[in-house]
């Protein structure tokens, strides 16, 4: 996500960190990049415009030539923008999350939420993965029910997709219109006592006026409180055209934004905003019904600016995590204590959190660690390889691995279905980390920012 308009920027911003005082030349040449850099990333043109105009106020205001540290001023400004481009202000160091700011619920049960989109743009899977956050993380009862009468299969897909998330959703009654539908799940939401109703609409391959006309109809007789429009963001500025055409029509309050995992440039995200006016609440970063997140403007800046977003992985490490485990973990760790069994946990608790990339991606840097990794991939199969490995091996083994020598390392690679050169990757890769944690235990808790560590550690995943 971001990746080639992170690369571009962090590349110019650095310029400017290499000089100590900066000239009105230094200043504009950094702004005609930031340009070139918004462009290169599909940003609408009278976004980027916009933008530059905007900044190059802002910069004129601060004096930036004149200060005591002008690269700083510069990057603060840059993140400010890009904070204020996607629809967010800045949030106070340590805020904790407010689920109820992401959604309007203020509504007598059942709060009503549209979903309205293209065909193919991902609302189904996103109607199920909305409920599962308003379960999870807001303690609503949910029901979802399908309006698509369309598409074939498409009422059963979200029936399928509610049982995977243990949602409930409304039967089917073959041959009933949009409307009726919409009548019965209102009627069936009240009697249920649910708290949230959400409408999975129909789409269309285009914008079309039947498609429209048919929303308004929804739209009236449900009176929701929420129209989230569910855009592709692979479709760049297209997904931009197609969120104007909808909110100029019926009316959207946001926006969910799908894919944005596969979208390396961020055009659309950075012009949605602008564009129409409203916001971008949710983004969807995977298949999974999990991988599902609000949109944190200021977070989402953080890491275009390859500065992190150390919160959000706090916040996904406290989801996964057992309190307890991690407490006894942590003092294993300060201790200098680690053999296979802790390797494993640590295992199984970064494929919880999305595996190695994601985390990678949210790490302050991150773009200069994959520069160092010279190119490699996170090859995240290796995990569940190395996962295999250790659990061919006896219990006194993992506690032990200097008990693991060749004819014990061949029974493994055999066990596992791996080779024997996979089981001596694995050796030295627990035998780095080991190293590692006796350096915390020397360190404290220095030693677990130590970069080349993390680095041999990072370097150990790859492909």
């Amino acid at each position: 996500m971001f990746e080639s308009l992170s690369k571009r920027l962090t590349e110019s911003l650095d310029k400017l960190r290499r000089k100590g005082l900066l000239t009105e030349a230094d200043v504009e040449g950094a702004l005609r990049d930031v340009r070139m850099a918004l462009l290169e990333a599909d940003v609408a043109l009278p976004v980027a415009r916009e933008f530059i105009a905007n900044l190059k106020e802002k910069m004129v205001g601060e004096k930036i030539v004149e200060s005591v540290s002008p690269a700083q001023m510069v990057i603060k400004l840059v993140h400010d923008a890009l904070v204020e481009l996607l629809g967010g202000k800045p949030v106070e160091a340590g805020a904790l999350p407010n689920f109820k700011d992401e959604l309007n619920l203020n509504a007598a049960p059942p709060a009503v939420i549209l979903m309205c989109g293209l065909q193919g743009s991902g609302k189904t899977t996103s109607t199920g993965k909305l409920a599962l956050r308003l379960k999870n993380k807001m303690n609503k009862r949910a029901l979802v029910a399908s309006l698509d009468i369309y598409r074939p299969a498409a009422q059963e897909q979200l029936a399928a997709v509610a049982k995977t998330a243990e949602i409930d959703c409304l039967p089917i009654v073959a041959g009933e219109k949009p409307a009726a539908i919409t009548a019965r799940a209102l009627d069936a939401a009240r009697k249920g006592n649910y708290d949230v109703l959400i409408l999975d609409t129909a789409g269309r391959l285009h914008v079309d006026d039947e498609l429209m006309a048919e929303l308004k109809d929804v739209k009236r007789l449900a009176n929701p409180v929420e129209t989230l429009l569910v855009a592709d963001a692979l479709t760049g500025q297209d997904a931009v055209n197609i969120a104007k055409s909808f909110h100029e029509s019926i009316g959207v309050t946001g926006i969910i934004l799908t894919r944005l995992d596969g979208d390396g440039r961020g055009g659309a995200a950075l012009s949605m905003k602008s564009t129409t006016g409203q916001p971008i609440k949710f983004m969807g970063m995977g298949e999974k019904l999990t991988e599902f997140e609000p949109f944190h403007a200021e977070r989402i800046a953080s890491r275009i600016l390859d500065k992190g977003d150390v919160v959000s992985l706090v916040e996904r490490a406290a989801e996964v995590m057992n309190t307890a485990e991690a407490e006894a973990q942590a003092k294993r760790m300060m201790q200098g204590q680690f053999d296979l069994n802790d390797m494993l946990n640590q295992m199984r608790q970064i494929g919880k959190m999305g595996g190695v990339g994601s985390m990678l991606g949210m790490m302050p840097g991150a773009g200069k660690i994959k520069e160092a990794m010279n190119g490699q991939t996170i090859d995240e199969s290796l995990v569940k390889r190395q996962e295999a490995i250790i659990l061919a091996m006896t219990p006194k083994e993992r506690s032990t691995p200097q008990l693991l020598n060749a004819s014990r390392r061949r029974r493994i690679a055999t066990g596992s279905g791996t080779q024997v050169q996979d089981v001596n990757r694995l050796i030295k890769q627990y035998q780095q980390m080991e190293t590692m944690m006796k350096q915390i235990k020397k360190m404290g808790m220095k030693g677990m920012m130590n970069p080349m560590a993390l680095k041999r550690m990072l370097g150990g995943m790859g492909g």
